[in-house]
């Protein structure tokens, strides 16, 4: 690697990790705007929308930059190819995150009926799946990224139980039909966090092992 590429490289390392730690603590946001029903932190995370989706510009730039000027190959060309992908799922994540935080404003407005759904569960897993994807970019750490993927069905099971409660919920309290709609909302877009997540680890174990492991059926051991 020349060392003008480097230092490009490494430019685009620093930004993309930067948007990384803004999506990740947009998403903590969101979910205790929910959990603590709270109209302020909402806003806040609603807020800062834009700021995520120049980033997303910026990095895409970088590396279309790179790739035009240097025509990196092997690992470079790898790394460059992984980040103009994850770099989508980062920007998805954000407006995953506004999605859920425009759902707590409501939430918080109203009562909702008690109904016997892992909400914390769900948020920490989601949560946790997000800090370790990021993590193995950060470290390029190969098994961290197997464990994301093993989680996902995880939270694809929470989700569908979900559904299965609000669905009872509603029947016992139309009343608050609007409300359990709205948290219903907020499990599928956590379900959906979850996806990108696991979407960014794949990109990991390509960058690292130049594989392609999307719609496979390996499990992580």
């Amino acid at each position: 690697m020349s060392k003008h590429l480097q230092t490009e490289v490494e430019k685009l390392k620093k930004k993309t990790l930067a948007l990384s730690a803004v999506v990740e603590d947009q998403v903590e946001r969101a979910v205790s705007s929910v959990h603590l029903r709270n109209e302020g932190i909402a806003q806040q995370v609603i807020d800062k929308d834009e700021k995520i989706d120049q980033a997303e510009v910026d990095v895409e730039e970088e590396c279309l930059k790179i790739l035009a000027l240097h025509q990196p190959v092997a690992i470079d060309l790898r790394f460059i190819v992984a980040v103009l992908k994850l770099n989508n799922d980062l920007e998805r994540i954000g407006d995953l995150a506004v999605n859920i935080a425009e759902r707590a404003l409501y939430l918080s407005r109203v009562t909702l009926p008690d109904i016997p759904f892992d909400f914390d569960g769900m948020a920490r897993v989601t949560r946790e799946m997000l800090k370790k994807a990021l993590d193995a970019l950060v470290n390029l750490d190969e098994k961290l990224a197997w464990e994301v993927c093993a989680q996902d069905d995880e939270v694809d099971a929470i989700n569908r139980e979900m559904y299965t409660q609000v669905k009872q919920a509603i029947r016992s309290h139309p009343e608050h039909l609007e409300a359990l709609i709205h948290l219903l909302s907020v499990s599928r877009h956590l379900e959906r966090i979850a996806d990108h997540a696991t979407n960014i680890a794949e990109d990991v174990i390509y960058m690292i092992e130049g594989k392609i492991v999307r719609h496979q059926a390996e499990v992580f051991n």
